[in-house]
């Protein structure tokens, strides 16, 4: 069986993500930072990848797209199961503001009202990796991912608990790439920066 890897690559800066807001169902727009930093990043996807033809996955989400777009590389298919975690009625508000009401509050350990809980995310995002490692048999795979849902999508790879998405950085227009060995799933390179 081919040893292809999976790119993770983080959505750039966007207006919200700048100041900290959650943003599930929202569409913001990259800033002109973000714009910078998702060409910056198509040149560490260049140097990481191979010439093979590569599935491009993103969400519908302006963020990602545009971040793809910039980086170079040509989107195949968007789909909702890279949404970005459904954060509910905190949807644009900051952690500060959470914890103002909700002493303590986590996405990783506290519900979300309106919103997805940790369950439906790992569902998703297991689905989402099922699908993926089928691809992998025959070609490398990157997804366009937001911050919480690919913090998740690295935990589920590795058969962490979703909860452990915490304890993964995935700053914006960062490249992580995983990739399997005979022992198991690898995580080859964690947030890697734009270049």
């Amino acid at each position: 069986m081919p040893d292809h890897r999976l790119f993770l690559l983080r959505h750039a800066l966007t207006e919200w993500s700048a100041v900290g807001r959650f943003t599930g169902r929202s569409d913001p727009p990259l800033t002109a930072v973000g714009e910078r930093q998702a060409h910056a990043a198509g040149r560490t996807y260049a140097l990481m990848s191979d010439d093979v033809p590569t599935l491009v996955l993103s969400s519908p989400r302006r963020a990602p797209l545009r971040t793809a777009e910039l980086a170079g590389l040509a989107v195949s298919e968007t789909t909702d199961a890279l949404l970005e975690w459904d954060h509910g009625t905190y949807e644009g508000r900051t952690v500060d503001e959470v914890r103002y009401r909700v002493p303590g509050w986590s996405v990783w350990s506290h519900p979300v009202p309106d919103g997805e809980s940790v369950d439906h995310v790992e569902q998703r995002a297991d689905a989402l990796l099922a699908r993926v490692r089928e691809e992998l048999t025959r070609q490398p795979v990157a997804l366009v991912v937001p911050g919480d849902f690919g913090r998740v999508l690295v935990a589920r790879w590795l058969h962490l608990p979703t909860t452990a998405g915490r304890s993964f950085g995935l700053d914006p227009a960062s490249l992580t790439v995983l990739g399997r060995a005979a022992h198991g799933p690898r995580l080859l390179h964690l947030n890697l920066p734009p270049s």
